[in-house]
């Protein structure tokens, strides 16, 4: 019990123990608590009731109260003082070069010796004595040397190597202990004849075992599952490409069948659903072509410093060409200007209505100019900004026929030559006027029909030109 007590290794602020025994040798264990060592720190509990909590019977009890603000002071200059002194000694050890410590304080002793008389301490009864702590020398080496070396013990004992029993060796152990001579295969000074079974199992490959890496099986079942996945990747993109070019060749089917009834259709007389879109979206192109003219024209006209040929153009432009084309009338005349067609015409009411059929399209029944200069100047390049270019030889260039073929077509009609642009001639084969008298036995409504849809086809032909 006394070991128990005095053992190191339990933890210091609280050691609980519990002995059922103590109950019956309590008085046994009061001269073995009087041997436990104080140096420990420990509260030691050996009862039952030390374990319960403690009842409190009074709380103006003087222990159960907390310290006062003095109290709390001291303990703490305490507690800083002790550190402090630590922590200096630690740093002091630390320095290469140690201070001189400070002295205590003198102490001051009264002295009374035992023999009193005047033959003895110089007649004086007491004496003061003053006690001061010897200075010590700084640079005095020290007196006791503690780098002694000290001989190594012995070392511990060697391990233990422990020997099975001698046997007889066996005929397999003793085939496995032959060991075949180095065989090079390179080299053959003497010139011996080797066995190839000697040479191999000088190699050693019989005693290897030949270990094939699951990876490959890993490696070979991935390739499968990939050709088998670009197959069907491949397949699937031609059933694709099949189905688009299915559904490509019936569209353009559809779209072929349709251009035959439209055809059947206007060859019929029967006006096509869709034609007011048709007519809306050709309008808009032909307004998209002459705002993009303009524009054309417009660029050339800034970049180009001369601007004769655009003005000679617009001198025989009427007002309402202009306003339509969003000109401004350089003209500052105060007459008022009308356009020039609409005088001078032989035809009354039905003059672009065609008798009253106002389903008719004969916008553009007569050319736009007729004029002679005007196709001159339109189709004749003028000498002012061609003559910087060919100088005096303008005039034989033209004359010249440059593009006059040395054998002429066979059955090539000659006709006159012509001054202005290209003249088409309305029906030279006389198809309109058979379809006209086919169209008839189908029905009067028809036949007007068809004629509208014919002008206007010559028509948008002729815009087109």
């Amino acid at each position: 019990m006394e070991e128990l007590f005095q053992r190191s290794t339990w933890p210091r602020p609280l050691m609980l123990w519990q002995y059922r025994w103590m109950q019956r040798a309590r008085s046994n264990m009061t001269p073995l608590l009087g041997k436990v060592k104080t140096k420990t720190r420990c509260l030691i509990f050996f009862k039952y009731t030390d374990m319960l909590p403690k009842e409190v019977l009074n709380e103006d009890d003087p222990e159960l109260q907390k310290p006062d603000e003095e109290a709390v002071q001291e303990l703490t200059e305490k507690t800083r003082s002790a550190l402090e002194k630590q922590v200096s000694q630690k740093i002091a050890a630390a320095m290469p070069v140690r201070a001189a410590d400070k002295l205590a304080p003198a102490q001051y002793i009264r002295y009374t010796p035992s023999q009193q008389g005047l033959a003895f301490n110089s007649g004086a009864k007491q004496r003061v004595i003053r006690m001061v702590e010897m200075q010590k020398d700084p640079m005095e080496p020290p007196r006791f040397k503690i780098n002694k070396k000290i001989p190594r013990g012995p070392p511990s004992p060697p391990a233990p190597v422990m020997h099975s029993p001698s046997r007889k060796m066996t005929v397999k152990e003793q085939q496995e202990w032959k060991i075949p001579p180095c065989i090079s295969n390179w080299k053959n000074a003497k010139g011996y004849t080797i066995p190839l079974d000697k040479r191999l199992a000088a190699d050693g490959r019989g005693l290897q075992t030949v270990h094939i890496n699951e990876n490959f099986a890993k490696l070979a079942e991935a390739l499968y599952i990939a050709d088998r996945k670009a197959r069907e990747a491949v397949e699937m993109r031609a059933q694709v490409e099949k189905k688009m070019a299915q559904k490509e060749k019936e569209k353009k089917e559809e779209k072929l069948r349709e251009l035959a009834k439209m055809a059947r259709d206007r060859r019929a007389g029967i006006k096509a659903h869709g034609g007011e879109d048709t007519e809306v979206r050709e309008r808009d192109e032909i307004r998209h072509d002459r705002r993009k003219e303009r524009q054309h024209d417009r660029n050339i006209s800034r970049a180009a410093p001369d601007k004769r040929s655009k003005l000679q153009r617009d001198q025989d432009r009427d007002i309402s060409e202009l306003i339509a084309l969003g000109q401004p009338n350089p003209r500052t005349s105060s007459e008022a200007q009308y356009d020039q067609r609409l005088f001078n015409q032989n035809k009354g009411m039905d003059s672009g209505f065609a008798g009253g059929e106002d389903e008719m399209y004969n916008v553009y029944d007569q050319p736009f100019r007729g004029g002679r200069d005007m196709a001159q100047n339109i189709y004749r390049p003028t000498k002012s900004a061609d003559k910087d270019m060919y100088g005096d030889d303008l005039d034989t260039l033209m004359q010249s026929n440059r593009f006059v073929p040395d054998r002429e077509f066979s059955g090539a009609d000659h006709g006159p030559r012509r001054d202005g642009p290209v003249q088409f001639e309305e029906d030279p084969f006389g198809l309109d006027k058979f379809l006209e008298e086919a169209k008839q036995h189908g029905g009067s409504k028809r036949a007007s029909t068809s004629g509208r849809s014919k002008d206007y086809d010559h028509e948008k032909k002729r815009r087109k030109e």
